[in-house]
């Protein structure tokens, strides 16, 4: 029982001879359990038999003894030599039979997470210890648990590529993740389309923008604040699905057998597969724009718009306004991704003094960066993308041109036009990202 006691003192930590359910949570993030509120909260339905929202030593010790009977057979399992303790090869072994690949780095982490002693295996204390905290049910929910404190995303619209483990470059094992991300995503979106709405038109009608959205709500109703919203919906989760898959791939082979990429090299992974990603999906963004600002239902649906386009126009409207888009996207996905991988990289070196709120207002601060550096030409490109159908404009040529132009109507201001609604929908559409996919995702792992 000395181990037993052993943890539950480094549990107390203010010495009050209770584990709180703030300790208890503490405790989880530092070694990247998630969902932690929901875990928490299922220890001490369960164990906490006196309802007091803490756990006595005794408390723990009925639940701590309950884990030893459930994992022992299976620490037994893992230990495929028989000696007393997990190596690296018995984790890789583990993720081989389950399907998965992982390379001898992350292999390395996953020890590292449970070795208390540096010896770089696992004993049998080592890992009840973690199994206790990180409260999981069966061998494939730890696992999955070990996969997620390798990757922790946060992100404005889940556009920005996380630091995907090696296993997950494989598609067949996204599954679950990506179709609770893409839900996530579909909520977010829809709930501030309304803000990104508002953006887009103080990007093309600066000031004018309130009054003329008013008397399109006046003429359209309710409905036409979500006008252009199931494009962008259609647009998103596909392209940063994609941004993710070729990040994943270039990291993995410019990673080798290093633990982690320099701040350079995940600007340039996150400058090209922005591009590349943004490139493919670029007609989509186009139409979006346009249902954004069409006046008295111009278009009928994302299909009518896009035969109207083709028929009135040509083919090339579909890249209009795509010089600027793509030197917009390289700063804006370079920045972005080497700040927030920067932060994240840190946090997991020193996650005991970070908290959720932390890390999200650090994510923040990535979108922001990103921005920050790249608005002026996402502007330019919005000009030029609406200029079929805004007649009182003149057309530009090119870059340039549409930079002078918003320079001579609006002056310096104008090309942060939005930028406040930018920032603004930002907060929410994060906070429901964070919130909803790891929800999402349990409920998915429930139902198939």
């Amino acid at each position: 029982m000395d181990q037993f006691r052993g943890l539950f003192d480094r549990l107390d930590k203010n010495k009050d001879g209770f584990i709180s359910t703030e300790e208890l949570q503490s405790e989880m993030r530092r070694i990247g359990v998630e969902p932690v509120c929901e875990k928490v909260q299922a220890i001490m339905s369960s164990y906490d038999q006196n309802e007091d929202g803490r756990l006595s030593y005794q408390e723990f010790l009925i639940y701590m003894m309950d884990k030893e009977k459930k994992w022992k057979i299976d620490f037994h399992a893992l230990d495929r030599n028989k000696c007393g303790s997990i190596d690296l090869e018995d984790i890789m072994s583990l993720f081989k039979e389950l399907g998965l690949v992982i390379s001898k780095p992350n292999a390395k982490r996953i020890i590292q997470m449970m070795d208390e002693d540096n010896s770089m295996t696992v004993n049998w204390e080592e890992f009840l210890k973690h199994v206790i905290i990180n409260p999981a049910e069966n061998i494939g929910e730890l696992v999955s648990s070990w996969k997620h404190n390798l990757v922790f995303d946060v992100g404005e619209s889940r556009s920005m590529p996380v630091e995907l483990t090696q296993q997950e470059t494989d598609l067949s094992i996204w599954g679950n993740f990506i179709l609770a991300a893409g839900l996530a995503d579909a909520v977010s979106r829809t709930v501030t389309a309304p803000i990104d709405l508002l953006k887009t038109r103080l990007q093309v009608f600066g000031s004018k923008a309130v009054s003329l959205g008013f008397r399109e709500l006046h003429t359209g109703g309710f409905r036409s604040l979500w006008q252009g919203n199931a494009v962008n919906v259609l647009k998103g989760t596909p392209q940063s699905t994609l941004q993710c898959f070729i990040y994943a791939q270039m990291r993995m082979y410019t990673l080798g057998e290093r633990d982690s990429l320099s701040v350079h090299e995940r600007f340039g992974l996150g400058c090209v597969s922005g591009a590349v990603a943004h490139a493919a999906f670029y007609p989509l963004e186009v139409l979006k724009v346009r249902l954004n600002l069409q006046t008295g239902g111009t278009y009928n649906g994302v299909l009518g718009c896009a035969r109207l386009i083709y028929q009135n126009e040509s083919v090339a409207a579909f890249y209009r306004g795509f010089k600027p888009s793509i030197l917009c996207m390289i700063p804006y996905a370079g920045v972005e991704c080497a700040v927030h991988q920067s932060i994240m990289s840190w946090v997991k070196h020193d996650s005991e003094h970070f908290s959720d709120s932390k890390l999200f207002l650090f994510s923040f601060a990535a979108f922001a960066s990103g921005q920050a550096t790249s608005y002026p030409l996402a502007v330019i490109r919005t000009h030029q993308q609406a200029q079929a159908f805004c007649s009182s404009s003149q057309k530009p040529t090119d870059a340039l041109q549409g930079l002078f132009g918003i320079y001579e109507k609006y002056g310096v201001r104008g090309f942060y036009n939005g930028m406040g609604a930018s920032f603004l929908r930002a907060v929410p559409c994060a906070l429901l990202n964070y919130t909803l996919t790891s929800k999402f995702e349990i409920l998915l792992s429930s139902l198939l």
